[in-house]
């Protein structure tokens, strides 16, 4: 049908344009926020990119489910205000007709965001994670920088070199100061290198260089020169902690806490978000000439932030016990699904959603 050919036709232009839109957005608003991460010492900067990437593609579900509600009210309202509408309602075509080919239009985006909200969004997480551990499982030499003050993560250390060679195998000027049973020590040399043991210990071997020992305050300090002083380098512990952002879906029904089935909820949500804003975009697309162009697109993401928001609340809920389960997984979209056909049933009875004359009433009334 010619009708429905040409709507399917236009909506996917439009959702290629706002998909665009909304995906260069969150990578500009992404690496805002992981070039700060790397610039305050978090993650390593050569992951900058990797870790962009993965968080992208971890909300890209999130990011569909905004395309299409945009999309579809875009199209039908740019109908409404340029009367397209209007002739095909004249033709016989009912705003139920509209149903079926949004539908056809939007059932592979549904998929797509199934399989990125069960599938792509836990391995995204998963794989952030462990870059994130790579990073915190490094040495004590990996945190040295030429001229800084560094300190260790592991112990109570603080490192400053004044020069290192680039494969970090060599320094110069070197101050170390740790704190051990109240007693300060306090270690400089002027060369030193780093050693590894046959038993996988490393250290970072100093020469002609002077320790101080003492207590802060008290003037018995200990000195001592060296011609070689080995400082062991302490590497960072990480444990694995599983979270429930980074388990697969079937790890989460193996293991059906609280917790596991709060984010199976919130997972099964977000397609079941996309087909209520699907069907909800279509009456929500009548464009009053009376009305301001933008009303559409401003309840547009009042509806979506209210929606999501409330997912969220949900998912919190379960997690707290307050809700079971079958509730909270179904409960808040049968709820937006009823909203969805009273408005329909409104529309189609061209009764309108919100009376303005209560706010509008002239001083004379």
């Amino acid at each position: 049908m010619i009708f429905e050919r040409s709507l399917q036709r236009e909506l996917a232009y439009t959702a290629g344009a706002v998909f665009m839109v909304l995906l260069t957005i969150m990578l500009t608003t992404m690496m805002i926020r992981i070039v700060g991460f790397a610039a305050s010492g978090q993650v390593d900067p050569r992951d900058v990119v990797v870790l962009i990437g993965l968080t992208v593609i971890g909300y890209l579900a999130v990011i569909m489910i905004v395309t299409l509600f945009v999309s579809i009210l875009f199209v039908l309202t740019r109908w409404y205000r340029d009367s397209e509408m209007v002739v095909w309602l004249a033709s016989g075509v009912s705003q139920t007709a509209l149903i079926k080919p949004v539908a056809m239009f939007s059932t592979p985006i549904i998929l797509a965001i199934v399989f990125f909200a069960f599938v792509v969004w836990p391995w995204s997480n998963l794989q952030s994670k462990l870059i994130k551990a790579r990073f915190q499982q490094r040495d004590e030499v990996s945190l040295l920088a030429p001229g800084q003050f560094r300190e260790s993560q592991t112990s109570h250390r603080v490192f400053f070199i004044e020069k290192m060679s680039p494969d970090q195998g060599h320094v110069q000027n070197v101050f170390v100061t740790s704190t051990e049973g109240g007693k300060v020590n306090v270690v400089v040399s002027k060369n030193g290198h780093t050693e590894t043991h046959a038993n996988g210990d490393r250290f970072v071997v100093l020469e002609n260089g002077r320790r101080y020992d003492g207590v802060p305050g008290q003037p018995n300090f200990r000195i001592m020169e060296f011609e070689r002083y080995g400082v062991k380098i302490q590497s960072q512990q990480f444990v694995n902690t599983p979270t429930t952002t980074g388990m697969y879906t079937n790890e989460l029904l193996a293991n059906p806490t609280r917790d596991n089935l709060a984010e199976i909820a919130w997972r099964a949500g977000l397609p079941l978000i996309a087909i209520n804003l699907m069907l909800l975009a279509i009456p929500l697309s009548y464009q009053n000439p009376r009305r301001s162009r933008t009303i559409n697109l401003v309840m547009a993401v009042l509806i979506y932030l209210t929606y999501s928001n409330l997912l969220n609340v949900v998912q919190s809920w379960i997690e707290q016990g307050r809700v079971s389960f079958g509730v909270g997984l179904v409960g808040l979209h049968i709820l937006v699904s009823i909203m969805v056909a009273i408005i329909f049933w409104l529309r189609i009875r061209n009764r309108p959603l919100f009376r303005l004359s209560m706010f509008t009433r002239s001083k004379g009334a």
